[in-house]
């Protein structure tokens, strides 16, 4: 078995990161009305730059440990770069979507210049569709 390289950030975008990652592994063990609530909180904040998401997601995925037990899934991703995004002093909207044949759920982060996180495996072919969008 080859192990897949795991993706470089900054030293500071990884410990933002790394806080973020941790906040949202603890909110994820909230009810999801309650992560949407915080998040909403966010509102206020200016868009960050999709150059700057795309950073964060980055660092996001080179801090994810690989001893953890438990789900490090999209949703989880996605949040915590929601989160790392609102560390640096800007906001990202955290997206639920879905789409059909065959059904499937999926997170995202994005900002109005576009998203990180959402093409993912085919999803070329079977785009998938914004649920819900916060904030």
């Amino acid at each position: 078995m080859v192990p897949t390289a795991r993706p470089t950030a900054p030293r500071l975008d990884r410990l933002v990161a790394a806080v973020a990652l941790a906040l949202s592994l603890a909110m994820s063990r909230w009810p999801l009305r309650w992560q949407i609530a915080a998040v909403r909180l966010l509102r206020g904040l200016p868009y960050a730059r999709h150059a700057r998401i795309e950073a964060l997601y980055t660092a996001v995925l080179a801090v994810i440990p690989s001893w953890w037990p438990g789900r490090i899934a999209c949703m989880e991703i996605s949040l915590a770069t929601v989160l790392a995004t609102a560390l640096t002093g800007r906001r990202a909207r955290w997206v639920l979507g879905a789409r059909f044949l065959p059904d499937a759920a999926h997170a995202w982060a994005e900002v109005p210049g576009g998203a990180v996180g959402r093409d993912i495996g085919d999803a070329i072919d079977r785009p998938w569709m914004p649920v819900l969008a916060v904030p």
